[in-house]
């Protein structure tokens, strides 16, 4: 699966009951193939997708595409791929850390 697969599939792996009020937009910024930029937001108890970059986004979440599909696999652990310095975030760190919550895998 790529990065991109992973990205169309995430309205539909959403769980809009872990979300309850929240409003947050999550940019993803992929380094590498397979790369891109994706706007993520979660409002109203839904989520959208957006390629490209976000105007003003809460946290922005920077590392290699490879990487992103294996976290989301669960071949890569995010606090792992953190303190590896494999991931680099901008922002409140709290939705960092929830975004995995989310999302179904």
């Amino acid at each position: 699966m790529t990065a991109a697969e992973i990205f169309d599939q995430m309205p539909e792996a959403f769980l809009a009951e872990k979300a309850g009020d929240l409003r947050a937009t999550f940019q993803f910024n992929l380094s590498g193939e397979g790369g891109g930029d994706w706007a993520v937001t979660v409002a109203d108890g839904a989520c959208t997708v957006a390629e490209g970059k976000a105007d003003k986004p809460s946290v922005s979440i920077d590392m290699a595409a490879d990487d992103f599909v294996k976290m989301t696999s669960g071949e890569l652990q995010p606090i792992v791929a953190f303190m590896q310095g494999k991931i680099k975030l901008q922002g409140d760190m709290n939705l960092a850390i929830k975004v995995q919550e989310l999302f179904a895998r």
